[in-house]
């Protein structure tokens, strides 16, 4: 039986908490590459907040949010008290609406009821991931969040479970993700994608110290925060390796997967190792820059044609941009891995980046050129209105059918049936889910998880 990670890089499927791709230009990673820009002269969009250039705010966030900010405040004397030895669960967070979905996961606006703090809530249902051979995925996922924290990845807060689902309290991030502006035609300028390269450069350093490989960088995979700064998320298909060791698994989304992935799959040999994050950050940057991707690469790509591309395709770089930028591009975009920019230490030495100040970068003192608007939520605005009129088991109402289901399982008869491999999945998942609270771990000072009993 394959892995769900072994699943996903075969089938390049999009992570499940990332926004349904809209009907821009860009159609997501599985995308042909776009045509050329119109030769007029005229930019896609600009780098920058333009009222004639942003589409029309679908969402008034700054008004809603000073709306709720002001009756939270007053409700303030009748914010909720609990108890320190109880586990965070769903009850502890006032769920405020949905801003995206996958396969078997959602996302939601959530605020913690006693502290006011506003996060992002990632919620999978349990049977679903049961039943997709997930669990495996979700688990690993956990165990890397709740051991990580950074300024540029999206950081893990609380973990709880109930009887149909697993969550994820995380950073809110309100700037979207890239694949969302490139859906919007913005055009990013070569500082600002610079920008981008340091920020995850710095995450990707710090995540080799954890050794850990992300697999899985892509537009889709980085939100902004509402000044512009790029943040790293979705460890799901992540690895933990040693020193010494190499990953040889099938796993990524293929467009944005380095060639010693395929090497590595089609003759064998040694794997693979962190480098192949630095390349995706490449084909990441390249994309930003020209709208569409390096090398023609398609989920339905077989394998073995793309070890030949690598060998016989270059790739073209635009005359426009400053040698800097395309000797940086070259160097993350080396099919040699060996000679690929893949550190820090590497990063510092480029030409293009000679003048960063890292110190102020790291504590994000350097403000970036491409600010999200802050008039509008940077998602498809029908999650809403799908959780509240199509969704069979919405969030909102989960209490009560709880209620319900604990009341019809205490009369049901002990006879064995067909859903007793189901049940006892659901009940391994149960006793081996880890219940996280970093708000805890921060007043000891130490980490706190535990399993639940």
């Amino acid at each position: 039986m394959r892995s769900g990670a072994e699943r996903r890089g075969s089938s390049a499927a999009a992570p499940p908490v990332s926004p349904p791709l809209g009907r821009g230009r860009l159609a997501g990673p599985d995308a042909p590459p776009a045509p050329p820009p119109p030769t007029s002269g005229q930019p896609r969009a600009r780098d920058s907040s333009d009222a004639r250039a942003q589409p029309r705010p679908l969402f008034q966030w700054t008004k809603w949010k000073k709306r709720m900010g002001s009756s939270m405040s007053a409700a303030a004397a009748r914010r909720p008290v609990f108890d320190d030895k109880e586990d965070v669960n769903l009850d502890h967070f006032q769920i405020l609406r949905a801003i995206g979905k996958g396969s078997f996961g959602k996302v939601c606006i959530v605020q913690k009821r006693d502290t006011e703090k506003m996060y992002a809530m990632k919620y999978m249902n349990k049977q679903q991931c049961i039943e997709r051979d997930e669990v495996r995925n979700v688990f690993r996922e956990l165990e890397i969040l709740q051991e990580i924290e950074h300024v540029f990845l999206v950081n893990l807060w609380y973990s709880f479970q109930d009887e149909e689902d697993m969550f994820m309290v995380v950073d809110l991030l309100l700037g979207g993700d890239l694949r969302y502006h490139l859906q919007q035609n913005v055009q990013f300028s070569e500082d600002t994608v610079r920008l981008y390269v340091c920020e995850m450069a710095l995450a990707l350093d710090y995540l080799r110290g954890q050794h850990i490989i992300h697999r899985d960088v892509k537009p889709d995979n980085i939100l902004l925060d509402e000044r512009g700064h790029a943040h790293l998320t979705d460890f799901n298909i992540a690895t933990i390796i040693k020193d010494g060791e190499r990953a040889t698994a099938l796993a990524g989304t293929k467009p944005y997967m380095a060639p010693e992935i395929f090497q590595s799959f089609v003759n064998g040999g040694t794997g693979y190792s962190f480098e192949v994050d630095w390349w995706s950050v490449g084909v990441m940057a390249y994309e930003l820059l020209r709208g569409w991707r390096p090398y023609d690469i398609h989920s339905s790509s077989a394998v073995q044609s793309l070890v030949q591309l690598f060998s016989t395709v270059s790739v073209q770089y635009v005359p426009a941009w400053s040698k800097e930028t395309v000797a940086l591009l070259r160097k993350l975009l080396t099919v040699n891995p060996k000679h690929r920019v893949s550190s820090l230490q590497d990063m510092r030495a480029a030409p293009a980046l000679a003048g960063v100040l890292w110190a102020e970068l790291s504590e994000k003192k350097v403000e970036p050129g491409f600010v999200p608007n802050k008039g509008r939520l940077h998602c498809d605005p029908t999650f809403e209105l799908e959780e509240m009129i199509l969704e069979s088991r919405p969030l909102h109402k989960k209490k009560k059918r709880l209620a319900k289901s604990r009341s019809r399982d205490s009369s049901r008869d002990s006879c064995p049936s067909e859903n007793d491999y189901l049940q006892d999945c659901l009940d391994a998942i149960q006793q081996d889910f880890v219940i996280f609270n970093r708000e805890k771990q921060s007043l000891w000072g130490r980490p706190w998880a535990h399993r639940p009993g």
